[in-house]
């Protein structure tokens, strides 16, 4: 069931090529919403609009946005572009697109042909806030590193809701974006997780892919019912294809649930259970108390003879967060809240560097 409500639209705070956020009146309440242009069309004052209201009276981490579902003012749309490929298949808002490996894609050779990802290196994360500190400190390390982003469907599905890859594209940190499975809008599509790494190591051609989902990771608190858990058989992915995985670890001492207090449950799950293939796992030095409890949480849980588990330090993500004037936060704490949690993602982008200094010949 959804809830939904009529409302009119009194300002739009903000918009570009493909969302917009607006301000509706609901019965003399204003609340926030986000309109997608390629859903539902441009907002215009005074638009009378059908207004997704589900998540916001569940309380639910949304960003306490409504979300447009209909606008009275576009009554018709009419289609364009090339391709076939149906993403949220089967449901009101069912869209196009052209998937990068479909027939009539120019690149359609290139996964006909296509043999291995010749050891190209993807980070594997699962938090959406991985994405910008792990970016900067590869960034900050080495300034012409090209860095693209492969965004799955394990959270928000319109790419344009993450104001994330927005700034991290118009500071130039991050090059191209591919969206995978029912996730849209990025600079390619792909049907699946496969050929979604194929088209980062053969079509956009990077030094180094970063998978995660968009905002909002799902959670119930029990073993495996976690969106996160996707970072398994995404590392199984690479691995089958021939590439090089790095995988994130979710890490904090100041969450106050205990479950994901040192190493997270999601994290100990994924690389002890999950996984059925060999990964590369970066935890950061820290504290002689707080490594001796994540490597006690690595051996109670036999990931060292699973997965290669390498400590690396991260210090320079707090430089390279403030150089780039990044303020990511990561479920409301910021990097004075969270240290560690930060702390693991620069040491995530240092050990990338590192590697691939050492595959240009550089002595590290």
């Amino acid at each position: 069931m959804i809830s939904y409500k009529k409302g009119i639209v009194t300002d739009i705070i903000k918009e570009d090529e493909h969302i917009e956020v607006i301000y509706v009146d609901i019965d003399g309440k204003s609340y926030k919403a986000v309109n997608y242009k390629d859903i539902t069309g441009k907002i215009n004052l005074n638009d009378i609009v059908v207004l997704n209201t589900t998540a916001v009276e569940l309380n639910l981490g949304t960003g306490g946005y409504h979300f447009v579902m209909y606008n009275y003012s576009n009554c018709t749309m009419n289609l364009e572009g090339l391709g076939h490929i149906m993403k949220l298949r089967y449901t009101p808002y069912q869209i196009k697109c052209l998937a990068a490996e479909e027939e009539n894609s120019p690149y359609h050779d290139v996964f006909v042909n296509f043999k291995s990802l010749d050891n190209h290196i993807f980070i594997v994360g699962t938090l959406h806030s991985m994405i910008a500190p792990i970016v900067a400190t590869m960034k900050y390390l080495k300034q012409d590193i090209g860095i693209n982003y492969i965004m799955t469907d394990g959270g928000a599905l319109p790419i344009y809701f993450s104001n994330t890859v927005s700034e991290l594209k118009n500071k130039g940190l991050i090059k191209n974006t591919i969206t995978i499975g029912h996730a849209f809008g990025g600079d390619l599509e792909c049907i699946n997780i496969y050929t979604g790494l194929i088209a980062a190591k053969e079509i956009l051609k990077s030094d180094v892919t970063i998978i995660s989902m968009g905002p909002g990771i799902v959670g119930t608190g029990t073993k495996y019912g976690f969106t996160g858990i996707e970072q398994g058989y995404i590392i199984d992915a690479i691995n089958n294809l021939g590439g090089f995985p790095v995988a994130v670890p979710r890490i904090s001492f100041h969450d106050s649930r205990i479950r994901h207090r040192g190493i997270s449950h999601h994290t100990i799950t994924v690389f002890s259970e999950i996984t059925n293939t060999k990964s590369n796992l970066v935890l950061p030095h820290l504290e002689k108390d707080k490594e001796e409890f994540l490597m006690e949480q690595i051996m109670k849980n036999n990931i060292d003879k699973k997965h290669n588990v390498i400590f690396e330090d991260g210090e320079l993500v707090f430089n390279a967060m403030k150089d780039f004037d990044l303020k990511t936060t990561t479920m409301g704490r910021s990097i004075k809240d969270d240290p560690e949690y930060f702390l693991t993602l620069g040491a995530v982008g240092n050990y990338v560097i590192k590697l691939i200094k050492e595959r240009e010949g550089y002595n590290v």
